[in-house]
């Protein structure tokens, strides 16, 4: 079918439900970022395959809502669809909840798989339905009922990360939760979100591409806990854990009707943020619910002593892996054929080479000339093209090793290339190069430093429709709450920089039908000083791969800055050469050279 055909048939299952808006978002029953392909119904319904957006449908219009990240790529894949294109942030643009609104007739029903659609939204169309007169139906997936193949749920069997990596015990974690559970009050605490389920148990699976996590939920009690998930999918080993730890394993999608049967006067605490209102909506009138973030949430973004070693070993693997990849891109570029997706086959052939490789972090980005432009461009075998001199290519990739997950943005130039690409390039690396070495007071936020790296874009009335850094997970996910560098806040109040939290540091320029560039190292959250005035707080960068210095303008850089990437190229050389051969070496040493 076409996509105009699957809006016809689902606009003809919204008439036999007696539905006048749905609502379908980009979500699993766990509200996961990204999601396997059993629950990609967003992406089957519209043709975007986007990481980010939500669908509306009513009796006749279609529009699909994305932030800017996506811009121009779903203006492309949405091109002749007849679905609309709602650019999220920008001026004059309705909001879902307001196209919702609008749309919605007096006495109309609204209607989603509450299983896929969190608390605050729910709430949000439900407050919408009452101003209506109308009401919510969130008991149908109806998406899913036109996808004719749709794909199973997922089977990948789950494994065990041991102390080793994870330097905490499962029975630890839990007596940790369990004090913050006493503070609150609450006798049971609900989980959705896989990644806090997967840190808390020690476990990690196969359930989502680039995410090794386990469907499940769970639910903690003083005394015990509750999985829910496929038993299938656990080794005797794991099961033998979970007993030990007082952990009963039930099926996945009995905890809908469970919670039904939570005593009276029970206080729940769950988390809103990582709910679904079906499932907060099966919870008993009676029942008492402490709203709050997961405790493990913030739990899990401070690393441990052992995490944080392992990841700096990770790094080092990554680092060997990247550095050989860039210098066989500029040995061989214009000798041997390459395109865009055979030089990202290429790079995740020297990641596999690294002992303890499991796999990307997240589908690469390998992005030639205009493509950089598209901020989250996929090359697909139709938009596949030829690596030629005079151009960049922007690759962003990541891996997972036993010992942690990688993020990497390099933009590398192929030959030479135009003066403005050299300015933009040099701007994007002066931005992330002070960004790094930012000394900041404890209680600093991402917003409170996100300007540092703007500050130079924005006096050449410049900016990157994107934030400048994301938390970054151990084996679980590349994107982790709650740390970000993002100079707009968003609803809750922004999270103070912890030491050994992971955090991204990628500023970046775009310009549509030329070039897009940018740059990212993760850094490690650090103490540094403490004196009268408070303790102070550095970075240490983690990801030690050369800046392309054939794009680079040194002359439009301040001493200072020249000076950090100085240093920084030293590092690299001091600690990725010794693991090179001699050619690979001598073109380090040549392209860590003092600027």
């Amino acid at each position: 079918m076409k996509v105009h055909e699957r809006i016809d048939a689902l606009r003809r299952e919204m008439e036999r439900e007696g539905i006048d808006v749905y609502i379908v978002p980009t979500a699993d029953y766990h509200h996961s970022e990204y999601v396997g392909e059993y629950f990609k119904v967003r992406q089957f319904l519209t043709g975007f395959t986007g990481s980010a957006g939500t669908a509306v449908i009513t009796k006749d219009k279609a529009g699909l809502w994305t932030d800017g990240r996506y811009f121009i790529q779903a203006d492309r894949q949405l091109s002749g669809s007849g679905i609309r294109l709602y650019r999220m942030g920008e001026p004059d643009v309705d909001s879902v909840g307001e196209f919702v609104e609008k749309e919605l007739p007096r006495g109309g029903v609204i209607g989603f798989d509450g299983r896929t659609v969190g608390i605050k939204d729910g709430r949000l169309y439900e407050e919408l339905a009452g101003k209506k007169e109308g009401r919510l139906d969130h008991s149908h997936d109806l998406g899913g009922r036109v996808w004719e193949d749709r794909p199973e749920m997922p089977k990948a069997k789950a494994f065990r990360l041991d102390v080793r990596y994870a330097g905490e015990t499962v029975s630890a974690k839990l007596a940790r939760i369990r004090e913050k559970m006493k503070e609150k009050g609450a006798e049971a605490h609900i989980i959705s979100s896989l990644d806090d389920i997967a840190w808390i148990l020690n476990i990690r699976g196969g359930d989502i591409a680039y995410c090794p996590l386990v469907l499940s939920y769970a639910v903690i009690w003083p005394d015990h806990v509750d999985l829910y998930a496929d038993k299938k999918k656990f080794s005797e080993d794991i099961l033998q854990e979970f007993a030990e730890n007082d952990i009963r394993v039930l099926p996945y999608g009995q905890i809908y009707e469970d919670v039904m049967g939570m005593k009276k006067d029970s206080v729940i605490l769950l988390d809103p943020e990582r709910t679904s209102y079906t499932l907060y909506k099966n919870l008993p009138e009676n029942v008492k619910i402490v709203e709050e973030q997961n405790p493990s949430v913030l739990m899990k973004s401070e690393k441990n002593d052992v995490e944080a070693e392992n990841i700096r070993k990770a790094h080092l693997k990554d680092g060997i892996a990247h550095t050989r990849f860039m210098y066989w891109l500029k040995k061989n570029i214009g000798k041997i054929p390459m395109t865009e997706i055979s030089a990202s086959d290429k790079l995740e052939e020297f990641r596999t080479e690294q002992e303890g490789y499991l796999g990307a972090s997240f589908a690469p980005i390998s992005a030639f000339a205009e493509h950089g432009a598209v901020i989250h461009y996929s090359a697909t075998e139709e938009t596949n093209v030829e690596l030629k001199k005079g151009k960049l290519l922007l690759t962003d990739t990541g891996g997972h090793y036993w010992e942690g997950t990688t993020d990497i943005t390099r933009t590398i130039a192929l030959g030479e290339v135009s003066g403005e690409e050299k300015e933009h390039f040099t701007l994007v690396a002066r931005a992330m190069l002070r960004l790094a070495n930012t000394v900041f007071l404890h209680g600093c936020t991402g917003a409170n430093l996100d300007c540092i790296a703007r500050e130079i874009f924005w006096k050449e009335k410049l900016n990157f429709n994107h934030g400048t850094g994301h938390g970054v997970g151990y084996l679980t996910n590349v994107h982790e709450a709650p740390i970000n560098f993002r100079w707009k806040e968003g609803d809750f109040p922004a999270q103070p920089l912890e030491k050994n939290m992971v955090i991204s540091d990628e500023p970046g320029i775009y310009i549509e039908d030329s070039h897009g560039i940018r740059l990212e190292n993760l850094l490690l959250v650090q103490e540094d000083e403490k004196n009268e005035y408070g303790q102070f707080m550095k970075f240490q960068i983690m990801t030690y791969v050369p800046i392309d210095l054939d794009a680079l303008i040194p002359e439009m850089m301040t001493a200072e800055e020249r000076e950090m990437l100085n240093d920084y190229h030293r590092k690299v050389y001091e600690l990725i050469g010794p693991h090179l051969n001699e050619e690979e070496r001598a073109w380090l040493r040549e392209y860590t050279r003092p600027v």
